[in-house]
This record gives C-alpha cells, sequence and structure tokens, in this order.
C-alpha cells in the first residue's frame, strides 16, 4: 500500500492592523486515512497481490498546456455592486414625478377570438380539402390536355388517311388515262381491247333493239369494219410499242455492259473501278451507237464501216464472216450511188448482227455476267410443247394456275385468245395480287401463298367466289377491293381471307376477335362440283335486318 500521512509546511505573509509585514510558518499535516479495498487478485506463481487499479495507482496527471487555469486573484476576488439604468424596452417602469417614458413605440394589443382544437383542425382540413380540389383540377386538366392531343393526333390520322386514299385514287384515274390514252405495255392494249369489246357490246345492243332485217345486217357489218379498223390500229400501235420496248432493251444492256465496277466503301464512298472487259464494253457500245446513225454524210459512213471491219476481224468465226460480207455490200452499194434509203434494211442487218456479236461473252466477256448462263444438258428437260401454236417453249413461257397439273396454252396464246374473245383486262387483279404480296411481307415475311397464286387465280376468287363486291358494303369497284385476312392472327390464304374496300380494311383488321363482333353471323358449309368446300358466312344486317352472304374457300 502507499503511505498517505504527509505534512506540508507555508510561509505565509500577512498585513496586520499596525502596518508592518509579518510571516508566518504553517504546518498543514494531512492524517493518515484508510482507503477502502476494492478488490483484485494474487499472482499464483510468485504470490504477488495486485489491487484495483483504483486503490493502488495514482491517478494520471493532465497534461500541462502551457497557462494557468487557476490563480490566487481570481479566486479571492473581491465583489463589487454598481446601480444600472435599464433599457425601456425591457422595464416595467410607468410614468411618474421625475421619470419620463416615451410612449412613441408603444402598442395597442387586443386580444383575439380563441380559437379551439376542434376549430383549429377543422380548418386546416378545409385547407387540404382545398389544396387536394386545386391538385386534382390540375391533374384533370392536364388528362383533358393529352385526350385533346390523342384526339387531335387521331383526327388528323384520319384526315392523312383520308388525303392518302384520295391519292392514291387520283393517282390511279390518273395512271388508268395515261395507259389508256399512251399505252406502253401489253397489259395497256388488254383495257383498249376491253374497251373495244365493251363499245362492241353496246352498239350491237342499240342496232338490235332500233334496226331489223336487212338494215340491221348492213349496220352489223358496218360495226364489224369498224371494228376491224380500230383493231388493226392498235396493232400498229402495239408493233411500234414492241420496237420502242426493244430499242430501251437495247441501251440498257449497252449502258450495263458499259458501266464501271462500283462497290461501297467503309466510309459510304462509292468506288468505281474500270478493268479491261468494262474498256472493251464501252469501246463497243460507243461503236454501235456510231454504226446505228442514219444521219451522217458518205465519207463519215465509210470511217464507221472501216471501224467496225477492223474490230470484227480480230475474231474469227462465222458471224464475224457474215458482219464482213455485209460490210463489203455496203460499201459496193455506196460506191455504185444508191440511194440512203435503198440501204436501210442492209443497215439494219448490219446492226442486228453487230448487237449479236457484242451479246456473245468471247467476243465481249462482260456480257458473260448480263445474261443467265443456259445449260444445254438441263435445257431440254424444262421445253414443253404448246398443243396451240405447235411450239417448244421453256416452262417460264406458260401460265400455271392453282390445281393444274399439266401445262395448257402458253401465255401469247393466251393473250391472243383474250384479244380475239374474252378481250378482258386483269390489270385491276394484278394490283390486288401486288397489294396483298406487300402487305402479307410486311407481316409475316415467310408466306408463301400469296405467292404461288397468279393473276388467274385472283380473277377466280374475286369474280366467282366473292362475286367483285366488298364482303359487308357489297361495293362493286373492282379498283378499291382489296384481299386481307379473316382472322388476323392466322396467315393469308383462300380459305382466311375477305374481299373489302380500301376504307374497310383498317376497320376489319384492328378486330382482335371476329367472332365477338359478328356473334349472330353463322356458317354453312357447301361443296360444289368441282371439289371446292366453299364456307358461306351470313353477316347480319341490324339496320335491314337481313344478311349479307360472304363465300370462303376451305381446306
Amino acid at each position: 500500500g502507499i503511505d498517505h500521512h504527509a505534512l506540508y509546511i507555508l510561509l505565509c505573509a500577512f498585513l496586520p492592523d499596525e502596518g508592518q509585514i509579518k510571516e508566518v510558518v504553517v504546518e498543514i499535516e494531512r492524517p493518515r486515512q484508510q482507503m477502502a479495498f476494492l478488490g483484485g487478485f494474487r499472482h499464483r506463481l510468485t504470490g504477488v497481490e495486485y489491487h484495483h487499479a483504483a486503490t493502488q495507482n495514482i491517478p494520471k496527471k493532465r497534461p500541462d498546456r502551457g497557462m494557468d487555469v487557476f490563480s490566487r486573484e481570481i479566486q479571492t476576488t473581491q465583489w463589487r455592486s454598481q446601480a444600472q439604468q435599464c433599457q425601456t424596452e425591457v422595464s416595467t417602469q410607468m410614468t411618474g414625478i421625475g421619470c419620463y417614458v416615451s410612449c412613441m413605440k408603444d402598442k395597442l394589443i387586443t386580444p383575439r377570438k380563441y380559437v379551439t382544437a376542434e376549430e383549429y383542425h377543422a380548418r386546416r382540413l378545409k385547407a387540404v380539402i382545398r389544396l387536394q380540389s386545386w391538385a386534382r383540377r390540375w391533374l384533370a386538366q392536364q388528362y383533358v390536355e393529352r385526350l385533346r392531343q390523342a384526339r387531335n393526333r387521331r383526327l388528323a390520322w384520319i384526315e392523312m388517311m383520308e388525303q392518302k386514299r384520295i391519292q392514291e385514287k387520283e393517282d390511279e384515274l390518273w395512271d388508268r388515262r395515261q395507259r389508256w390514252m399512251n399505252p406502253q405495255k401489253r397489259e395497256d392494249l388488254n383495257l383498249l381491247y376491253q374497251a373495244l369489246q365493251r363499245w362492241r357490246m353496246e352498239e350491237e345492243q342499240q342496232i338490235n333493239s332500233t334496226l331489223q332485217g336487212a338494215e340491221r345486217k348492213a349496220a352489223l357489218c358496218s360495226l364489224s369494219e369498224q371494228e376491224t379498223q380500230f383493231i388493226a390500229a392498235i396493232g400498229r400501235h402495239h408493233i411500234f410499242i414492241q420496237n420502242n420496248n426493244y430499242d430501251k432493251f437495247v441501251r440498257n444492256f449497252l449502258e450495263k455492259s458499259a458501266a464501271p465496277l462500283q462497290w461501297q466503301a467503309a466510309d459510304g464512298r462509292m468506288i468505281e473501278v474500270d478493268n479491261p472487259d468494262t474498256i472493251r464494253g464501252r469501246e463497243l457500245r460507243d461503236l454501235y451507237n456510231r454504226v446505228n446513225q442514219s444521219a451522217i454524210s458518205h465519207d463519215q459512213r465509210l470511217e464507221v464501216l472501216m471501224t467496225l471491219k477492223n474490230t470484227v476481224k480480230e475474231h474469227n468465226g462465222q458471224l464475224s464472216r457474215d458482219i464482213l460480207d455485209l460490210i463489203d455490200r455496203e460499201v459496193d452499194l455506196m460506191s455504185r450511188g444508191v440511194r440512203t434509203r435503198n440501204l436501210e434494211g442492209l443497215r439494219r442487218r448490219i446492226c442486228t448482227l453487230f448487237l449479236q456479236y457484242i451479246r456473245t461473252p468471247a467476243f465481249n466477256p462482260i456480257a458473260e455476267h448480263l445474261k443467265v448462263p443456259q445449260d444445254p444438258s438441263q435445257l431440254k428437260n424444262s421445253l414443253f410443247l404448246c398443243p396451240q401454236c405447235q411450239r417448244y417453249l421453256r416452262s417460264k413461257d406458260f401460265p400455271l394456275f392453282a390445281g393444274v397439273s399439266q401445262t395448257s396454252k402458253c401465255r401469247a396464246c393466251t393473250e391472243l385468245n383474250n384479244i380475239a374473245h374474252s378481250r378482258v383486262d386483269l390489270s385491276c387483279y394484278k394490283n390486288i395480287l401486288m397489294r396483298l404480296r406487300v402487305d402479307e411481307q410486311q407481316i409475316n415475311k415467310e408466306c408463301k401463298i400469296p405467292f404461288l397464286l397468279q393473276v388467274e387465280d385472283i380473277q377466280h376468287l374475286v369474280m366467282v367466289i366473292w362475286g367483285s363486291q366488298s364482303a359487308l358494303s357489297a361495293s362493286d369497284d373492282i379498283y378499291n377491293l382489296v384481299f386481307v385476312r379473316w382472322e388476323r392472327d392466322k396467315d393469308w390464304s383462300p380459305w382466311n381471307c375477305i374481299l373489302l374496300s380500301k376504307e374497310e380494311t383498317s376497320a376489319h383488321l384492328s378486330l382482335d376477335d371476329v367472332n365477338k363482333v359478328w356473334p349472330n353471323s353463322h356458317y354453312i358449309i357447301s361443296e360444289d362440283t368441282g371439289g371446292i368446300r366453299l364456307l358461306f358466312v351470313f353477316f347480319p344486317d341490324v339496320v335491314n335486318s337481313s344478311y349479307t352472304v360472304c363465300p370462303i374457300l376451305t381446306n
């Protein structure tokens, strides 16, 4: 343990009443005190006792901060009292004799109505309801604005679609008018033949209803002569179209043979490169254009023929010898002074043989990449005999209808038969088929059935199965009818289709389930003599209390 007994000696100086400073020795004795035992432990090996820290260790001293925190002067300070005049705002002094208090800043305070807790909470509830009403008003305005914008977008979309339909109809009428006034294809000529057939039937009906006997026969003979003249005029125009199309085909072929090789670089630029084959094709193109010129002088023509002769001499063959013989013949005739118009046939033959020369890959290597090569060993397996014209033609020259097991008449004989008898224009059915393929390709890129059908199959579906009218509105405008799916979740097929007008298409395709929209429609399955199963759909008409009958093919 620690000995807590200690003696402290102090020397104190004080000033007594006599006025002389005296020094006195003061002894302070600290008696021994027994500290309470708080416990501890004894070491088992050495036997030393260890008490708790509070009884055996001296407390740690605080570190010296380098400044005095206590002194005798502070601990022995003297108290002093001094009166102070307080501020007016914190005083309660009233006006009296010898004291003036200003009343410039005084306020008159009156007590207000006491607000109970119920009134306070009612007021807060009213404020909350008011805030909610304004917030709901703002939300309602936002919702109405969204509805207004959606309505405006819907109306704009409807107007745009209406304008689009009107524009499509105007384009179709303009295209039909152009085909009528300036036919450029064989299909355009069918439109003329159809109009001619319609005119003939109207004239014949009028003659039969107004005339009799010899007058009727004379009028019919005159009508036949007029029809013959019209057919001859259409035939002459057909020959002109063929020549014009042939010239376009030749020009396109020559331009392709002379075009440089092109490909797109990594940075998006188009790179063009000429090789010996394209240079050869460009030289032959320029030479063909010079040979085909007619309005040139005698000397220029001789120069062109000599250039052509030198070019053809590079390759030996029967075609080259034929061209050389024709060149020598024209030079000989020109030296004799033969007129230019008498040499047109010979020059046309030279152009034809030289074009054949250009299209031969042995003389023009680039021509090998511009046409489909034909393998003679496989070509004989794809030849078929036309029973009408008795010609052997390739399979692509025969129309392939659905359900046909053997080849029939070729396309040329079919078109000739159409011109001679029925005179039907199939362009409208071709447009229906093209639009059907485009629509189905956008929905399902793996669709097959629309690409297997031919124009004649679409004609049969429209005329025989659907009666050339819309299933809902009975519209008979053939140029405004389209095929769509009956059930939109299934692929298009003749047994899953419906013929509608263009205005009814969008409404029908927006239906999720047609059976829910037409809950009262019923079906009757029948089979015609050809073995085709027909599904007749009866659409109820709510206004007229009747039914619209629509047949659908089934598989």
